[in-house]
């Protein structure tokens, strides 16, 4: 097997046109964040859900640009709309002609079960245009912006694409809101995970003897309370009167201390198997500290196995806080999260009318089956023995 990998070919017709020239890395000479990289890029699985994952949190983070409307706005005579017809064009006595545009509809309210009908009519057209000017917000929280992606020609006269809900909000723009909270969650979650699990890990796996004894308890004990009922009672145990804002940050922290012990048990396995090694003890005889020899030469020499399972951890995160939310005990309205528009679907009356209230759950699916595929990927790729990267 040739010990040379090409990272970038001249074929095709990216290369033809910018005549690139061929880049060889030497896996001899390659480190280790290199090699992790050749081997991603293999597992096209992985590689595309990166890409997938990245377009998914750039919309998150400027929400406010993608989304058509304001979560909170709502249309009283649109209550529980469906989805209307999406079209590009528009055919007239000249031939077909650029006309973004959407099906209307004719709203009729039955007299007996006070349920409002909706028939679509190809006459009434809700025409919308890209990059349209609107109202002054703000993009991110500090970026002045008057455009957005979608921008209705008559602000009176709103689109559905995704539908609505009992109060006539846009189920599009409530669900791109509720991806920022959503998926903010899992990583601040996994931050405090990251780094209780590294230092309580560490410390039981440095020191070993009585005090590994002490902290393997203590995880026995967490791991044997389960998960989601724990999850309810600390939920429950929030007060009332906070703020969302509060709630937010307070079942984040909820998230990370209770799944800590996993993480923890990662780094006490690989800090026995390495503080036997020279470099260790060579450290150790250079007058470093325990914490220092952790911090500058332990936790380095296997960062890349710690990425890969804290990407595994995200999806618990973000299942806990919809499974919260879902029950009531989680984040509350008026805040937005994929797990806050799912109390919709709790209404069976409700979901028999609308099944698109459903939609942020397929969200929810489809972000966590592209974690763990990159998660999977990652793990394959910090395997050294892993027979991948030899094909």
């Amino acid at each position: 097997m040739s010990s040379n990998v090409t990272a970038a070919s001249d074929s095709g017709i990216f290369g033809k046109l910018f005549k690139r020239k061929k880049k060889e890395i030497n896996l001899a000479e390659a480190t280790a964040w290199q090699l992790i990289g050749i081997k991603l890029r293999r597992h096209k699985l992985a590689w595309y859900s990166i890409w997938f994952l990245a377009v998914l949190y750039f919309v998150a983070i400027f929400a406010e640009f993608f989304a058509p409307f304001d979560p909170s706005d709502t249309w009283r005579r649109y209550t529980y709309a469906p989805p209307q017809e999406v079209n590009l064009f528009e055919q007239t006595d000249d031939g077909w002609q650029w006309a973004p545009h959407m099906v209307g509809y004719d709203v009729k309210t039955n007299i007996m079960t006070l349920k409002r009908d909706y028939t679509p009519d190809e006459e009434k057209k809700v025409y919308f245009e890209f990059f349209g000017k609107t109202e002054p917000y703000t993009l991110a929280g500090f970026i002045p912006m008057q455009y957005k992606l979608l921008v209705p020609e008559n602000s009176k006269q709103p689109f559905f694409m995704l539908g609505s809900d009992r109060m006539g909000r846009d189920m599009l723009s409530r669900i791109i809101h509720g991806a920022r909270i959503s998926l903010s969650v899992g990583l601040i979650g996994v931050f405090c995970t990251f780094f209780i699990g590294i230092l309580v890990g560490g410390i039981s796996g440095y020191f070993g003897g009585k005090v590994d004894n002490v902290i393997q308890r203590l995880m026995e004990i967490i791991k044997s309370i389960p998960t989601l009922p724990l999850w309810m009672a600390l939920g429950a145990s929030l007060p009332n009167d906070w703020s969302s804002l509060q709630r937010y940050f307070l079942i984040t922290i909820i998230l990370g201390l209770v799944a800590w012990p996993d993480m923890a048990r990662v780094v006490r396995s690989r800090f026995m198997s390495l503080r036997n090694e020279e470099y260790v003890a060579a450290a150790w005889l250079d007058g470093n500290t325990p914490f220092e020899i952790i911090r500058r030469y332990m936790v380095p020499n296997f960062l890349s196995h710690i990425i890969a399972v804290v990407t595994l951890a995200i999806p618990a995160m973000i299942l806990g806080e919809t499974s919260l939310s879902f029950l009531g005990l989680g984040l509350q309205p008026p805040m937005v999260s994929w797990g806050v528009l799912l109390q919709e679907a709790q209404n069976i009356r409700a979901l028999a009318e609308a099944v698109w209230l459903l939609i942020p759950a397929a969200c929810v699916v489809i972000a966590i089956l592209a974690m763990n595929f990159v998660g999977d990927g990652l793990r394959d790729a910090c395997d050294p023995y892993h027979d991948q990267g030899a094909k």
